[in-house]
């Protein structure tokens, strides 16, 4: 028996990266999948590329700042597959600008994505994983997608910083509220350390310009040093602590931030 069988999963951001990752990943533990994203071409592609001609995945057009795009992509999620066991919340921005240099139009925009993306996917979503939670011995499951950066400061893009640590106790607090509520939805979130992705390569340049230099590699290199373990993450090891969140296996954990970082935290 695979972890997720049976279960119904939403996946915000889910075109590539960790999201995309996670879909393949849910699919082949026994989850149906449906993945949102404002790339849309790119959100089919994956798409086809994970359930072929079967009808494990589905795609659907998502902007995490609009109230109105979640509660159709929600609805036809349960249309489609009869319900809503799990929401992973991976939807995110990543600035890489210092507090003087960034302006307040990219500050509305790291929020919006970040943080109220964040709100609206589990505000929109909680009717139905409240209503599977009833089926389920552990509940439904809630992710969010965090950062290191949520836990630790961040001295080249503390506004990043900031979003994520709001995501790390938005994910204590509601897990609090649901409890008292008794609506038997769990939510942890997961920590990432540099992970080698679109995003990850953003935050090389970034980093890079920050410092005055155009080396990235020279940039990708010291970041490699920060992790005792010797490598940089890849989706694959974000996905796999997703999976395990979302699944039964975690049924004793809410409020939990799993962090996967290479040991960047622990020195």
């Amino acid at each position: 028996m695979n972890s997720l069988d049976g279960k119904v999963a939403f996946i915000s951001g889910a075109a590539r990266g960790i999201g995309a990752t996670t879909a393949r990943l849910m699919v082949e533990a026994g989850a149906r999948v449906a993945i949102g994203d404002v790339l849309d071409e790119r959100g089919r592609q994956t798409v086809q590329g994970i359930a072929g001609e079967s009808e494990t995945v589905i795609y659907q057009h998502l902007d995490v700042t609009r109230e109105e795009d979640w509660s159709s992509a929600i609805a036809a999620t349960v249309a489609r597959f009869g319900g809503l066991d799990i929401l992973v919340n991976n939807a995110g921005l990543f600035l890489g600008k210092g507090i003087e240099e960034a302006s307040l139009d990219e500050w509305h925009r790291l929020c919006a994505v970040n943080l109220t993306g964040v709100f609206l996917g589990t505000k929109l979503a909680l009717p139905a994983l409240r209503e599977r939670a009833r089926q389920s011995p552990h509940g439904s499951a809630i992710v969010n997608l965090a950062s290191v950066a949520g836990l630790v400061g961040s001295q080249l893009d503390p506004l990043y910083s900031m979003t994520k640590g709001g995501v790390t106790l938005f994910t204590k607090s509601t897990a609090l509220e649901f409890a008292r509520k008794g609506y038997r939805v769990r939510v942890n979130s997961i920590h990432p350390g540099l992970i080698q992705t679109d995003m990850g390569e953003q935050t090389f340049i970034s980093r890079a310009r920050n410092l005055g230099s155009n080396d990235v590699e020279a940039v990708r290199h010291q970041a490699m040093s920060r992790h005792p373990i010797g490598r940089l993450g890849v989706p694959e090891d974000i996905a796999k602590g997703i999976v395990f969140l979302a699944s039964d296996d975690a049924g004793f954990m809410t409020g939990a931030g799993l962090v996967i970082d290479g040991g960047s935290t622990a020195q």
